[in-house]
């Protein structure tokens, strides 16, 4: 049987994979007896929903092992194909875990290491679609040996190997594993001020911090707050540094990446005294001017800006720039209830203890009183509701005799208090 493709001719029904419908690369035939393409297959086995084949609904073992290449069938598709109606490249051969031990082991001979890097980058990028290769690549451990690797160059100030390495790391992120060693976060920051001078480096520094961010994650899932406490200053100094000098180099997934290592690190006192020294609070509303409707960016801008603003010497530098108030503001019923749950939080408390008649009139005058009537009137939790009337009751006497401030605003202030 024939199935017709339009001008590229008809097709032999056999060559299809009865999974993704599409020529096979590579066919193999499984334990029911029908013939598949291998990532198809693959993929039908490894993802959890079923352990039967999809055309006789026989039961199937997961192992990769259990597939059989049909290399008859390869022959015809390759024979018909050299015919002119379609082209089709021979599949790689698969990788075995063996291969993969050689590679991980090839790291440590300084003559065979760059190569052993290089092809094991080529084998992270293509187990995003092979679950063969995630499966091999875990089992011998390679995500272990790049962090070992990466920390080997920050002790010895080398560099060959390391963009490979990290993109392996980053790309692995998924398969991460506990790992100790306090000398992985001097690394990166080795790694970020090494990168610091320019240049073609902005998907090291961005796989740098993504790195980072699954290290920190990783470990404080795993044994509490322990990675979160060995944060030095010097680290979350450059993490507010990647934000302000390299906001075009590192693009917004490395952006992300920092936000979420310094939301985790807010948790802890002298980190966030470390961050405001650093002018974290100056360089986050920056970020959220640049921000262009990103939001996840903002939700994780403004839950760093309310645990800053719990500090004093934290409101002090949001009340600072010119645009403090008028960012946070802004954000309210824009984005999600959760951003408007930060920004809030972050207005209750410069309201709270940092309300001069200075910033009572800038909260007017960058329309803060509007929205907070805004939040009054929209459909949103009662929870974000009493924090808004508890903002504008708490300065009503102010705000409600304003000219700025039209009837319609007046009229929620005054239901404020009551």
């Amino acid at each position: 049987m024939y199935t017709y493709m339009g001008e590229g001719g008809e097709i032999p029904e056999y060559f299809m994979c009865p999974i993704s419908l599409q020529i096979m690369k590579d066919p193999v035939t499984a334990a029911s007896g029908i013939t598949y393409d291998r990532d198809s297959i693959e993929k039908w086995l490894s993802d959890g929903r079923s352990t039967m084949c999809p055309v006789t609904k026989q039961p199937l073992p997961r192992g990769a092992a259990e597939l059989t290449p049909n290399h008859t069938l390869q022959r015809l598709i390759q024979s018909w194909s050299a015919g002119g109606v379609r082209r089709i490249p021979p599949p790689n051969p698969p990788i075995t875990k063996a291969y993969v031990v050689n590679l991980v082991r090839a790291l440590s001979v300084p003559i065979l290491r760059l190569k052993a890097l290089q092809k094991l980058d080529r084998l992270a990028a293509a187990a995003e679609e092979s679950e063969r290769n995630r499966k091999f690549m875990a089992e011998a451990g390679v995500v272990k040996e790049m962090l070992k690797f990466v920390v080997d160059c920050y002790k010895y100030g080398k560099t060959a190997g390391l963009e490979e390495a990290l993109n392996v790391l980053y790309l692995m992120r998924s398969q991460f594993v506990s790992f100790e060693s306090d000398e992985i976060l001097d690394s990166i920051l080795w790694i970020l001020d090494s990168y610091d001078a320019g240049g073609n480096c902005g998907d090291i520094k961005r796989h740098a911090l993504c790195v980072l961010r699954t290290i920190v994650a990783r470990a404080d899932s795993d044994s509490g707050s322990a990675a979160l406490e060995r944060l030095k200053p010097d680290l979350l100094k450059k993490l507010v540094s990647s934000l302000r000098d390299e906001k075009n180099e590192i693009n917004l997934q490395g952006i992300n990446a920092a936000l979420q290592v310094i939301s985790a690190a807010c948790q802890w006192g002298r980190n966030r005294v470390a961050l405001i020294e650093s002018e974290a609070v100056f360089e986050l509303i920056e970020v959220e001017i640049n921000n262009f409707r990103e939001k996840k960016t903002t939700e994780l801008v403004l839950g760093i800006l309310s645990q800053l603003c719990c500090c004093a010497d934290g409101r002090a530098q949001l009340l600072s720039h010119a645009a403090g108030i008028a960012v946070v503001s802004n954000a309210i019923l824009k984005v999600s209830a959760r951003a408007d749950d930060e920004a809030l939080a972050v207005l209750s408390s410069i309201s709270r203890f940092s309300a001069t008649s200075r910033v009572i009139g800038e909260m007017l005058r960058v329309g803060t009183v509007a929205k907070l009537c805004m939040v009054l009137q929209a459909n949103c939790a009662s929870y974000l509701k009493d924090k808004a009337r508890e903002i504008l009751r708490s300065h009503s006497d102010i705000w409600k005799d304003s000219p700025c401030v039209d009837e319609m605003v007046a009229s929620f202030t005054r239901c404020a208090t009551t």
